[in-house]
């Protein structure tokens, strides 16, 4: 009975209900703020694009502050992109997009994508199994949006 219904869920990837409870929020804040600080400066205009992001994510906003600090100290704890990434891949489309452009933001907030910028994004393309159209749409989107 309780381990067929595990088995059941496993196989219903179609909820999207399921797929959101299985989301980290933590996890998601933690990939943003390491796109921030890979270029080694975290500056507010990011973490303004941060938070924004988060609460199109769902995150009610009087508890965002909690959530940054919180992700920022996991962040700074951990080596490997990895671990975050896993939360990222049971997004729905919609909000995969809405992650993609938060990133896409978040590097070019300087007006500049560094070559470790760059890498990252092609790393977490293939990682989160987007489309790399859809990738360099929004990159220019974004990029264009900036000038």
């Amino acid at each position: 009975p309780i381990k067929y219904k595990i088995m059941f869920d496993f196989f219903n990837k179609d909820d999207e209900n399921k797929n959101n409870e299985k989301i980290s929020i933590k996890s998601l804040a933690c990939l943003l703020i390491h796109a921030a600080k890979i270029d080694e400066n975290f500056s507010p205009k990011e973490k303004d694009i941060i938070k924004k992001t988060l609460i199109n994510l769902g995150v009610d906003s009087k508890n965002i502050n909690d959530v940054i600090l919180e992700a920022e100290l996991a962040e700074k704890d951990s080596n490997q992109i990895l671990e975050y990434t896993k939360d990222a891949k049971n997004l729905n489309y919609e909000k995969k997009k809405i992650l993609l452009e938060a990133l896409w933001s978040i590097i070019y907030s300087d007006n500049n994508a560094d070559i470790y910028e760059a890498n990252l994004m092609r790393r977490l393309s293939g990682l989160l199994y987007l489309d790399k159209k859809l990738v360099g749409d929004i990159k220019e989107k974004i990029k264009n949006k900036k000038l």
